[in-house]
Formats: structure tokens, sequence, C-alpha cells
């Protein structure tokens, strides 16, 4: 048996097994008392056990209900009057030989109960004050004359008794349950360091845990960036040299006979590759960890640069500085090099409008040009306008296209503002 099993045990033992040992002495004590007067006679023809008997049952009774039945002092309080009424009765038809005993017996129990001292002093005290007064009624009925000086002297024995016992009997019952007490809090302890010690294990198995989770999460993170990255150089330079290639052929088919057309689409082959080129340069950054330390702005305003510089082209902008998160910033630039490709390559454009705004939690994208546009319903998807519709929507947006023959083409885009 462990220390904790002990320790809850101890008060367990102490209440039922010495009210259990306090309850014998009791009835052993009355038998005394009722053999020890059974040629006693008082009041004439009344013999001594004929009164002994009946109280001494009633006594022993009440005092099982008290121990073993009532679990609250208050309950008890009828008890006690019910004992100290018993054992002034016995008093009076007994030679008061063992009156002092019992009442020591039922203070021991009384004392056992409480858990601290004042009420103890109070009993003890009390007790004396009632045994006096029980020898002094007890004389006045048996017809003798009651002096205090002379009842104070016959029963100094048994006074000091109850005193000594009040002494010892407390001390004893303090000093074991200081010890007790003591035991207790070193088992508790001892208990809380273990249970402790176990959650220290059990944090450090957790953090062990998440540090190899987090290691596997890194690096399946870095595959899939890898892998994202990869998709789209394949993507963006693969298509970007297949239409260099072909922009170029057709200029060389139209050079001689219309050398205007000739000229536009090798300014939009050229613009295809500058935007290639980026693609490739922006790819490698993100592979080796490097970032330009460029604004959303002055990001889309190079864009711009780089599509007008050395061409006829004309874009007009109105650009909102805001801050964005990679994801998104990624999705507006491709979005407005894509555009600007589209409406030199199919729609022959010469002139573009973009515009960048945060109108409240929205971030809204315009690119408009003057080229040829197209009924909308023959619009085909493809892989540029499929791949913008659904990032725009991974991102929470969505994108609206607005065509007509002869009317240019516009891409609308909405996105949710970072700090929604």
């Amino acid at each position: 048996m462990d220390d904790r099993k002990k320790l809850r045990i101890g008060p367990v033992f102490l209440q039922r097994w010495g009210n259990a040992i306090i309850f014998c002495l009791l009835v052993f004590v009355e038998v005394l008392l009722i053999v020890g007067n059974l040629n006693a006679v008082y009041f004439s023809n009344v013999r001594a056990w004929w009164v002994l008997l009946p109280v001494c049952i009633f006594l022993t009774a009440e005092n099982a209900v008290k121990i073993w039945a009532l679990h609250d002092f208050r309950g008890k309080i009828a008890c006690y009057v019910l004992d100290t009424l018993c054992l002034i009765v016995l008093t009076v038809f007994s030679d008061g030989s063992l009156i002092s005993t019992l009442y020591i017996i039922i203070l021991s129990e009384f004392y056992l109960s409480q858990k601290g001292l004042a009420g103890s002093i109070a009993m003890g005290a009390a007790s004396i004050v009632l045994f006096l007064a029980a020898f002094a009624v007890s004389g006045a009925l048996k017809e003798r004359s009651v002096q205090v000086s002379a009842l104070i002297t016959g029963a100094f024995n048994d006074i000091l008794l109850l005193t000594l016992h009040f002494l010892g009997f407390n001390l004893a019952v303090q000093m074991w349950r200081k010890n007790r007490d003591l035991r207790m809090t070193s088992g508790e302890l001892a208990e809380s360091n273990e249970k402790l010690s176990k959650a220290y294990s059990e944090l450090d198995a957790s953090n062990r845990k998440l540090r190899e989770a987090y290691k596997e999460l890194q690096e399946v993170t870095a595959l899939e960036e890898r892998q994202r990255i990869a998709k789209d150089i394949h993507d963006t330079a693969g298509h970007s040299i297949t239409t260099i290639i072909m922009q170029t052929e057709a200029a060389k088919l139209v050079i001689d006979s219309d050398p205007a057309d000739a000229k536009r689409k090798i300014a939009a082959a050229n613009l295809q590759a500058r935007n290639a080129l980026e693609e490739l340069r922006e790819s490698v950054h993100l592979l080796s960890g490097m970032r330009e330390n460029l604004t959303l702005r002055e990001a889309l305003l190079s864009i711009v640069h780089e599509s007008t510089d050395g061409t006829d082209i004309v874009i007009r902008t109105d650009i909102d500085d805001v801050t964005l998160c990679e994801a998104k910033r990624r999705f507006l630039c491709n979005t407005l090099k894509e555009g600007i490709s589209n409406g030199l390559r199919h729609g022959n454009a010469t002139a573009f409008y973009f515009e960048l705004k945060q109108k409240g939690e929205k971030i809204s994208f315009l690119l408009s040009d003057n080229g040829s546009g197209m009924e909308l319903a023959k619009l085909r998807k493809g892989f540029g306008i499929k791949g913008m519709y659904a990032r725009a929507e991974a991102l929470g947006g969505s994108v609206r296209c607005e065509t007509e023959p002869g009317e240019g083409f516009e891409i609308h885009i909405d996105l949710p503002a970072d700090n929604v």
C-alpha cells in the first residue's frame, strides 16, 4: 500500500475504530455500573438497577445512533443533551463511583468529532460544571446536606481526572492530526511533482512531434512551391515562346505587303519576349529566395514601361498604392501582362487604359484596350482565360470580361483586400 492510500485511510481509521472502541467502553462501564449497584436501594423501596438498566439501554442506543447514524454536529446536539440527562439520572441512582468514567467516554467521542479546540474547551468546562451539578442534585434528592466546598472536595479526584483526560486526549488528537496533515501535504506534493513530471514528459513528446510535423510541412510546402514555380515557368515561358514564333512568322509573311501590320506583330512579339523574360527572372528570384523590393504599384508601372518602351503602344494608368499578399500580387501582375499581350496579339490594340483601385473592402482591377473586340458569346476561354478565372476564385475574388465587335476588350477583376 503506497503512502497516498495510507493517508486516505488514516482519518477513516481514527473516526471509525476510535468510535467503535469508545462505544465498547461505554457498554462495558454501563455493565459494571449496573452490577455494582444491583443491591442498592434508593428512595425507600426503589432498587437502583430498576432505573439504571433502562437508562443504560437508552444511553447505549442513543450513542449508537449518534456515532453511526448522525454525521452532522447540529444533529448530534440533541444527543448530547440526552447524554447529560441520562448521566444525571445515573448519578442520582448510583453510588457515583463510575459516573466520571462515563463522562470521560462520552467526552472522548465529542473531542474526536471536533476539528478545533474551541468546542472541546467549552464542552470540557461545561461537563465539569454539569458533573458537580449532578452530584449536588443527587445529594439533595438523597436528603443529604450539600455544601459547595464539601462537594468540590469529594469530587476533586473526578474533576482532576476529567481535566487530565481533556488535556491528554485533545493533545494526542491534535498532534495526530497535525502529523497527518503534514504527511498529506508531503504526499500531495509528491503526487503533484509526479503529475508535473508526467505532464512535462507528455509536453516534450508533443513538442518533438510538432517539430517533426513542422519539418515535414516545410518540406512539403517547399516541394509544392517548386512544383508551382516549375509549372509557371513551363506554362508562361512555353506559351510566350510559342506566341513569339507565331507572331514573327506572321510578320515575315506580311512584311512586304503590309509593313504596318508586320510592325505591329513584331512589337507584340517583342513585348511577349520581354514578359517571358520577366517571368523567368521572377521565378529564378523565387527559387533563390530573393525578392525584388518593389511595391505593387512600382511592379505594375514597371510592366507598363516595359510594354511601351521602344514601341508605339500607349498605356494610361491610374494605380493606387495598395499592399497585398504575394499570391494576389503575382496574380495581378501576371494578369496585366497577359491582358496587354492578348490585346496586342488578338485585338491589334494600340492603346490601353489600366486602373487599380481600393474601394472599401475590395480591390478593383480594370484593363481596357481599343482593339477590334469580339462577340462575348464567342469568347474562347483558353488556357489564359481559364487560369485567370480559377486563380481569382481561389483568392476569393471574381473576373468579368466585357467586349463587343469594334469596341475593344475589358477585363474586370475584384479581389478582397488583405485587411478584411
